[in-house]
């Protein structure tokens, strides 16, 4: 019985992890995509190896977290550094 509580929470957390991928990219395209980015994408990924019931949302943390990190390096190569500043 104990296994099977581990296998359901296990599920829960990977659907977590598919939702919580899915708000992090979608706000790392705001601010902070050099933080979010990766974290949207390891939160992705791990909860699509969990077989998360989620998929979609994990495929879209996946697709927006590299999208973070495409705006990252197209704003650093046109020249304006990052879109945000520490300090200044």
């Amino acid at each position: 019985m104990k296994s099977h509580l581990t296998a359901r929470q296990t599920a829960e957390d990977a659907d977590q992890m598919a939702v919580a991928s899915f708000v992090l990219g979608l706000l790392g395209l705001l601010v902070f995509n050099l933080v979010l980015g990766p974290c949207a994408l390891v939160l992705g990924a791990l909860a699509l190896a969990r077989r998360t019931e989620r998929r979609g949302r994990a495929l879209l943390g996946l697709a927006l977290g590299t999208a973070d990190l495409a705006i990252l390096a197209a704003t650093v190569l046109a020249g304006h550094h990052t879109i945000w500043q520490l300090g200044a």
